[in-house]
């Protein structure tokens, strides 16, 4: 079989039992992505300049918040080869290393936003359910130390899909798999497996633990007597809205549709019907974990005390502004 730069020129029928259906993708990925770029660009450039240049005091979360905000947009910034890949019919024309970049730049967004947003909600945990423990925790030092620490980890366990990502002439046409080609797909389905439990399925739980928790604790009465408690409990409330919404929309959904769609391919044995039914399934699912850089940047601005009041500051300014000038 002939090869260019580890590419595979095959066909789909050579390679796949069941030849997928999948052309709405080609109308489906190119506007999605092209509204969360739009959207997710200015959201977290907005973002970003208010914790960067408003912020006076980083908190833990805020440390949190702006390594979410980099990963987010490290992703957003790749959305404009996806949607040229994808408006054009799945061909590929920035080389494979590029392809390889994308996808693992994919990746390392998905699953570091579902770190960052775990730690979010364990420093918020401790805040509320353990507040005497939590001051010695929660100090800048140590969530700078937690966000390296993730930022390892997560490069680490995700620098074989370098590797994994391949592409495929297909006809005319070449095909940067968003998965791997079928000689590695095997391993890859175990690779997938192993970092889905550990990146996703253990935060998640950790996560709906602690929210869980914190609503008990918030629904107390006795927490309500405390002074200052209400702001804090509503702003409590609206990032426990936020986070779970997040993992239920965009993080949930993927991972549940991806593991049927990729059991399916692999036992191959299955009527082709359903794996295409299957796999358009999937398809839907990946603009949903994109929208979380959309949603990310909502969760510091709703939750977040120093944006609301610089924002209020500069929009008074300007309305001192513009009422001097009228007079």
């Amino acid at each position: 079989m002939a090869t260019l730069n580890n590419t595979e020129i095959t066909n789909d029928s050579q390679v796949y039992r069941c030849t997928l259906k999948e052309e709405f993708k080609y109308i489906l990925l190119p506007v999605s992505y092209s509204l969360v770029l739009v959207f997710g660009l200015a959201l977290n450039i907005t973002a970003m300049y208010f914790i960067l240049f408003q912020t006076k005091h980083w908190k833990p979360s805020t440390i949190y918040m702006i390594n979410l905000n980099v990963c987010d947009t490290l992703y957003i910034l790749t959305l404009p080869f996806l949607i040229y890949y994808y408006a054009d019919k799945n061909d590929w024309p920035f080389g494979e290393l590029m392809c390889k970049l994308i996808r693992f730049l994919f990746y390392t967004n998905l699953y570091g936003s579902i770190l960052f947003l775990s730690c979010i909600s364990l420093h918020r945990f401790l805040g509320i359910c353990h507040p005497m423990r939590s001051l010695y925790w929660m100090n800048g030092r140590r969530a700078c130390l937690i966000s390296v620490g993730i930022w390892v980890i997560v490069l680490t366990l995700q620098a074989p899909i370098l590797y994994f990502a391949r592409m495929r002439h297909n006809g005319k046409d070449l095909v940067c798999h968003d998965t791997t080609i079928k000689e590695l797909f095997d391993d890859f389905l175990v690779y997938t497996s192993v970092m889905m439990f550990l990146l996703f399925v253990l935060p998640f739980g950790l996560v709906l633990v602690c929210n869980g928790l914190m609503v008990k604790k918030l629904l107390d009465p006795g927490v309500v007597r405390e002074p200052m408690s209400q702001r804090s409990k509503q702003k409590s409330v609206k990032m426990i809205i936020i986070v779970l919404l997040t993992f239920m929309l965009c993080f949930l959904p993927f991972h549940v549709n991806r593991t049927i769609y990729y059991t399916l391919r692999y036992v191959d044995k299955h009527d082709c019907d359903i794996i295409r039914i299957s796999n358009n399934i999937y398809k839907v699912t990946r603009p949903l974990v994109s929208l979380n850089s959309c949603i990310d940047p909502i969760l510091y601005f709703m939750a977040g005390q120093s944006f609301r009041n610089s924002f209020k500051k500069k929009l008074s300014i300007k309305t001192d502004k513009s009422l001097s000038t009228l007079q």
